[in-house]
């Protein structure tokens, strides 16, 4: 009370004991240089823009990971960001081919290459598909590396079961690479179909599914009207039929407008009767302007024989089947020269 009255108040700093007052100093004082040093360094950092210009050694100090593209029309944007894309490219892979089959790049995005590939890719060999094949088998099938493998397993036990041996259904499997993504009721209907409709023996209709296995793996309506087209319209009978088809598979799968205008060609023009066509069907496998020019030129020659009963007859294996220059010597007795003397004339 008397301090109070004298006008004089001691403050509560001047009540502590001297080493605190001492501590307090300190403090005060760190405090104040922390702030000085913190405020000096802030302005010796100049303000930060995304307009700032920055030199090239800063430019190329500064590494960008390249971004995983969310979405693109091709599989080459993914190939750096996918070691299943690059080891199936090293295997040799056209992934441009691949893309363009329907989903097929989506699939390759989900796939391990150690979980899910390798295995296929094992089991490919141990079918007979040769490892420079791989890649080109892939590219054509690329469905198959999302396949169940005891599935796989199953189905080349059945082709097995039905006496293909192993080199046969490897030269099945690597020309019609789709043919191991078809289940066992639908490869066994496509036998019995080819079996039945031809009328072939069980050793005949393995033998035509050899040469060519895509016709198990082909749709079977072009077949049935090629079938329809030789019986009704160029007026084969069943059994000439089944032996065209025999010994030369392609005609099931050719072009009708084709079929139609060679046999014209062959029996209106020419004047080949069926008997002989049914004898020599590889013929229709050529291109017609083949046989339109050779027959020309020998009709021109007075050489255009092809009745076997016939001096100096000439067989439609020969006149579709040799080079040109062994046709002008041996078949035509003329140069090569007059050949094209001749084709030039036309």
């Amino acid at each position: 009370p008397d301090s109070a009255k004298q006008g004089s108040c001691s403050s509560p700093e001047s009540n502590l004991p001297s080493p605190v007052k001492q501590e307090q100093a300190k403090a005060g004082t760190l405090v104040d240089l922390n702030a000085k040093i913190l405020s000096e360094d802030w302005d010796d950092i100049p303000p930060s823009s995304a307009l700032e210009e920055i030199s090239e050694e800063e430019a190329v100090r500064i590494i960008g990971e390249p971004l995983l593209p969310l979405q693109s029309t091709t599989l080459r944007d993914y190939v750096d960001h996918s070691e299943t894309l690059a080891k199936l490219v090293h295997l040799g892979v056209d992934l441009s081919q691949v893309e363009k089959r329907q989903k097929a790049g989506q699939l390759l995005l989900t796939l391990d290459f150690e979980k899910d590939i390798r295995k296929i890719l094992l089991f490919l060999k141990d079918v007979g598909v040769e490892d420079n094949q791989l890649g080109p088998f892939l590219t054509k099938n690329p469905y198959i590396l999302g396949e169940d493998l005891e599935a796989l397993e199953t189905r080349v036990a059945y082709l097995k079961s039905k006496k293909f041996g192993k080199s046969e259904i490897a030269q099945m499997v690597s020309r019609a690479p789709y043919l191991l993504l078809f289940s066992v009721e639908r490869l066994d209907n496509r036998l019995g179909f080819f079996k039945n409709e031809l009328g072939l023996s069980v050793k005949k209709t393995k033998d035509l599914v050899i040469r060519l296995p895509r016709l198990l793996t082909g749709r079977l309506e072009p077949v049935k009207e090629n079938l329809q087209v030789c019986q009704i319209e160029l007026g084969f009978q069943r059994n000439e039929i089944q032996q065209i088809a025999y010994k030369t598979p392609k005609i099931l799968t050719a072009s009708k407008k084709r079929l139609r205008q060679t046999f014209d060609y062959l029996h209106n023009i020419m004047g080949i009767p069926h008997h002989m066509l049914t004898r020599f069907p590889q013929v229709f496998n050529s291109k017609l302007l083949r046989i339109r020019e050779r027959h020309m030129f020998l009709a021109f020659l007075g050489r255009a024989q092809y009745d076997p009963a016939q001096p100096s007859y000439i067989s439609l294996d020969q006149l579709v089947s040799l080079p040109d220059e062994v046709f002008c010597t041996e078949i035509a007795k003329a140069s090569i020269q007059d050949f094209e003397n001749f084709l030039k004339t036309l």
